[in-house]
């Protein structure tokens, strides 16, 4: 066990005290940590506990304290085509809501875009257990093209309603070759706003949160 893996533990415990010299060492006995795989002093500090990521509500470690051997170990799970595939479902669903609800109240949320973002990140993530940059990557750029998407079913809906024609009509009969003179003139700025935000939730949601407890299972 690394020392750098030991102090992920040390620094959630509240035994733990630091050493100007040394750094992080154990109060108990005042060393620096030696135990392997699990310290029986090991008491959590609960003030940590509370301050954690609401979404992630199992300890979460930074993968660039871990090993290398243990990075490759996590990486051997990963599923890009897997992870980009559950991204482009969830983006789709929320281009269909988005413009669901656009048509519905005759006006376009832009908060929706968020939404979007959040669940594209997160289908990524739980489906693709990536922790490489690409993921976060593919994330940011589904958010951000199911917003477009979302955007341009608005748009076909509205046709409909004032052609007074069914949805799929609109859909099929719209002429293409006008597709980005139809996405420039609904374009404004707030759309850049909103889709900003959606591609960070995209891209920070993406990534495989890990565990100590996973770390440890990995381990054996």
């Amino acid at each position: 066990m690394t020392r750098e893996e030991q102090i992920l533990f040390c620094e959630k415990c509240t035994n733990r005290k630091m050493d100007m010299q040394q750094g992080m060492l154990c109060g108990l006995t005042g060393r620096k940590a030696d135990f392997q795989g699990q310290c029986l002093q090991y008491v959590p500090d609960t003030s940590i506990v509370e301050r954690r990521d609401p979404l992630n509500p199992e300890d979460d470690v930074n993968l660039y304290r871990l090993s290398e051997t243990m990075n490759e170990k996590l990486r051997a799970q990963q599923n890009l085509p897997v992870g980009i595939l559950a991204g482009i479902v969830a983006g789709l669903v929320g281009a269909v809501i988005w413009a669901a609800v656009t048509v519905a109240t005759g006006y376009q949320i832009g908060y929706m875009a968020i939404g979007i973002g959040f669940i594209v990140g997160y289908s990524v993530r739980f489906m693709g257990k990536g922790i490489d940059m690409i993921f976060g990557i593919s994330g940011a750029v589904i958010a951000v093209l199911s917003c477009f998407l979302g955007n341009f079913l608005s748009s076909i809906g509205f046709m409909a309603e004032y052609s007074e024609i069914g949805y799929l009509e609109a859909l099929t009969s719209f002429d293409y070759s006008f597709f980005i003179d139809l996405m420039t003139e609904t374009f404004g700025f707030m759309d850049i706003l909103f889709y900003g935000f959606a591609a960070y939730e995209g891209f920070k949601l993406a990534f495989r949160q890990v565990t100590a407890q996973e770390i440890e299972e990995l381990r054996d």
